[in-house]
């Protein structure tokens, strides 16, 4: 493939590196019909070959222009004379695109504009000449990005051998257009036009403009809910309405998240703000005195021990220690209100500690990324309610961030080689394969190529960052590493670093994980990512430290070097923002589509990234292989075997909805067959296999479930672990009541207004909501439920297992993972 170009088009991609991107091309048929039949590729190959090219365009955009520059480029330097005629209607053609033009170009174009006044400008022709033949392109396809590659556009080609005659005609009015009725676009006319050239109206839909410049790093006179912030503050009023105690916001870095929850903040009086990093905890501050300006602020932390402020920031690392969780310190209600920010790492000891003690009015949790490296689920922390979702692409899409500009560099790098266990690559091996001059020096090449003034690098390891840092200095760059432990001469604290960064005196920062969070540096134009991708949450933490917007910032350009390491071939579908489905996709070798990507960024992958891709897609494991593989990595994890909650929760997202579409892989479905089967029972639970209990539990664990209605039902059978054959409507009806009285759980209740009145409910209530699973479990299983008189009765043939300690704890362990699963995957359907 071609070097992607430098100086002016240096951020631009090849036309044919998109065309991976679900294309379906006949280079041979005259019809383009857009969609995945685009024009853009056609024209590509016919100006690669062309002696003369002349075009015929109501107008040029930007994103058109940048498509095909690098070959225009390429040609115009062989001697190919390029004739361009566009309009000045409407305002349409944008300035920018024209000084593309020009300053790639240069005067090897001759660029003009049509002049003809009242009347209007519309063709949209590319005229080819070849040695012995030529074509023309005509239709609907102006020189923009979705003309050219997604949009439903009607384009002809006429041969000049094949239709003389049609050929000339349009040949002919060309040249009469272009040289008796235009104008040249010089430098003066290119002035001009740009000095009175206003943003079209239809630009609002075209594309995501924000004149706000209080948004780009200036300081803003006053402080007010803008964008995501309004509509998130709805969602948490209402939230709070409906008695809910606790909610997630999911917002995209640079959404102003802490400004979200100071404004949130201002009905409350007592207010705790807990965080992993000191540098967050100051810019919370800020952030909260710009909003309360009078509010009594105070720190606790390992030097500050704070308590009677109306705002207090807190450090988890300290807070977090039992030693402070207790009346000495803090009582129970403390706080009025908590915010958990990075609220991902919330399934962690510390903060499992905060959560766990205290007792606001309301918790609010805070992230860009809720899906854990290690699976752990936060959702669950917060009652499985989402109060408000804006992820990267609905963010850049409505301009609330910059787009990107990515490029995935092949990286030669044999991942084959090194060790992996347990989820990681061996780190000494991995340090050792990455620590070379050769791609140290293609890591470099590239950097260069694309004129960056600050950029973040993310390492392996502190010795890669270290050997970094150093490689870029010996280069002439100014660059430092940020790292934890034992410092040198090209290593800087975190600190000082990121306020020379910001002032120009670093160009680059090399860290490992320091930065995926609690970085706040808008200037920031590069991206680069040098070590393997490890999950989503940390792919798009390290994108999003570049997406936020400032003055004059367009874009980032993200460096990403990609080998053949493990799940490399997620990568597209991380940029896309949607991680859905996503293993269903790679199963059957789909790439995302151009327009699963944010608007107005740029996707490029190297051509031997791509056959990466498809290789790893066709070298997919046996997927029940994989299913134990993913067991003994979270038995590893937890130094005991997993239950089936526990399998649930931290198995990876990816092979979960590969085995959950298919019912015969589905570990889920006959969890203690799938613990057979591998030699993983004990020998108590050996005498439950082929019994009436066998198939009682396989049949509860496979039960339909449009409520929860059912687990409240099971639990008042198995009474906390003294199992009953026969529940009176007092024990459904008290089972019932505690069940819906946690607030996760009432979640089911609050969606329906025949019972989202059920803090009034009385027993009545509850048995009348009880007789629906009392009935589904009659029609459906009725091998194992039947009613006597007033009792609602298991099967008597259960009366010998309701003592074995393995049923019980495999009961419970059901009903725990069936009401997990239930809000987890509710949640999946409410996004969709």
């Amino acid at each position: 493939m071609k070097d992607k170009v430098d100086i002016v088009t240096k951020d631009i991609i090849t036309s044919d590196s998109i065309q991976f991107k679900g294309a379906t091309l006949d280079y041979d048929s005259n019809c383009s019909t857009g969609d995945k039949d685009y024009l853009l590729p056609k024209l590509a190959a016919s100006l690669r070959k062309a002696k003369t090219i002349d075009m015929a365009v109501g107008f040029l955009m930007e994103s058109g222009v940048k498509l095909l520059i690098n070959d225009l480029k390429q040609v115009a330097q062989s001697g190919v004379r390029i004739r361009i005629l566009t309009g000045n209607y409407l305002n349409i053609t944008q300035p920018q695109a024209l000084y593309l033009v020009k300053e790639a170009l240069g005067d090897k174009v001759d660029l003009r504009f049509y002049n003809i006044k009242n009347k209007s400008f519309h063709p949209k022709s590319y005229i080819f000449e070849y040695e012995e033949d030529g074509d023309v392109f005509i239709g609907s396809s102006n020189m923009s990005n979705s003309a050219l590659t997604s949009g439903i556009e009607w384009n002809y080609r006429i041969n000049k051998n094949k239709n003389l005659e049609d050929f000339k005609h349009f040949k002919n009015v060309f040249e009469d257009l272009f040289l008796n009725h235009s104008i040249i676009i010089d430098d003066a006319e290119l002035r001009r036009y740009s000095s009175v050239w206003k943003r079209p109206k239809i630009f609002n839909t075209l594309e995501k403009v924000e004149d706000n410049k209080d948004e780009y790093g200036l300081v803003i006179p006053l402080y007010e809910p803008r964008g995501a912030q309004i509509e998130a503050l709805y969602e948490l009023k209402k939230c709070r309405e409906d008695g809910l105690d606790k909610g997630l916001v999911v917002a995209a870095t640079g959404i102003g998240k802490t400004y979200l929850a100071a404004f949130d903040s201002l009905d409350f009086n007592r207010i705790l703000f807990v965080a992993h990093r000191e540098e967050i905890l100051n810019q919370a501050e800020i952030s909260f005195k710009n909003i309360r300006p009078n509010i009594k602020t105070g720190f606790f932390n390992g030097e500050n021990k704070d308590r009677n402020k109306e705002v207090l920031f807190a450090t988890v690392q300290t807070l977090g220690q039992k030693q402070y969780l207790c009346d000495k310190y803090f009582k129970k209600d403390a706080f009025d209100y908590i915010i958990i920010d990075e609220f991902h790492h919330a399934a962690a000891g510390n903060y499992s500690n905060i959560l766990e003690y205290f007792t606001p009015k309301f918790l609010l949790g805070l992230t860009a990324t809720p899906e854990r490296l290690d699976n752990k689920d936060v959702f669950a922390l917060c009652d499985y309610n989402i109060v408000y979702e804006v992820r990267l692409k609905g963010a850049i899409d409505k301009g609330w961030l910059v787009p990107f500009r990515y490029y995935g560099v092949f990286d030669e790098t044999d991942y084959t080689k090194i060790s992996f266990k347990n989820g990681k690559y061996d780190e000494t091996e991995l340090e050792k394969a990455l620590m070379i001059n050769k791609r140290s020096n293609l890591i470099l090449k590239h950097y260069e190529k694309y004129n960056s003034k600050r950029a973040l690098g993310f390492c392996s390891s502190r010795r890669h960052a270290i050997y970094m840092s150093k490689y870029f200095n010996e280069n002439g760059i100014k660059a430092r590493a940020v790292i934890s432990g034992e410092q040198n001469e090209f290593s800087m604290d975190r600190r000082k670093a990121v306020d020379k960064l910001k002032t120009g005196e670093l160009n680059i920062i090399f860290s490992v994980d320091m930065f995926n969070e609690g970085l706040d540096i808008p200037q920031i134009d590069m991206i680069l990512l040098l070590r393997p991708t490890e999950s989503p949450t940390i792919f798009l933490q390290q994108l999003g430290r570049g997406l936020r917007k400032y003055k004059d910032k367009k874009y980032v350009n993200v460096l990403d070097f990609i080998g053949n390491y493990k799940k490399a071939n997620l990568i597209p579908f991380f940029l896309s923002g949607n991680l859905k489905d996503t293993a269903g996709k790679v199963k059957l070798g789909k790439l995302p589509t151009e327009e699963e990507y944010p608007d107005d960024c740029i996707v490029d992958f190297d051509f031997q990234v791509i056959d990466i891709f498809k290789k790893m897609m066709i070298e997919q494991k046996n997927i029940f292989d994989l299913v134990v593989e993913e067991f003994n990595r979270i038995k590893c994890d937890l130094k005991t075997r997993p239950s089936r909650l526990q399998m649930y929760t931290y198995m990876d997202d990816d092979l979960y909805n590969v085995i959950r579409s298919r019912g015969e892989l589905n570990i889920f479905n006959d969890y203690l067959g799938f613990l057979n089967k591998i030699n993983e029972v004990s020998e108590e639970e050996k005498l439950l296999l082929n019994t009436k209990a066998y198939e009682f539990l396989n049949t509860i664990e496979k039960t339909t479930m449009v409520k929860t209605y059912k687990m409240p039902l099971l639990l008042a059978f198995y009474n906390d672990g003294n199992v009953n054959l026969k529940v009176d409507k007092e024990t459904i009806f008290k089972s019932f009541k505690a069940f819906y009285t946690k607030p996760s759980n009432a979640v089911d209740l609050l969606r329906h207004k025949s019972t989202k009145d059920y803090k009034n409910f009385e027993k009545k209530d509850y048995l009348r909501i009880a007789e629906n699973p009392i009935k589904a479990f009659l029609n459906s299983a009725e091998d194992f439920f039947y009613r006597d008189e007033s009792y609602f009765c298991l099967n008597d043939d259960l009366g010998g297992f309701i003592k074995n300690s393995e049923f019980i704890a495999h009961f419970k362990d059901i009903i725990d993972y069936r009401t997990r699963r239930f809000y987890k995957e509710r949640l999946e359907r409410l996004e969709k």
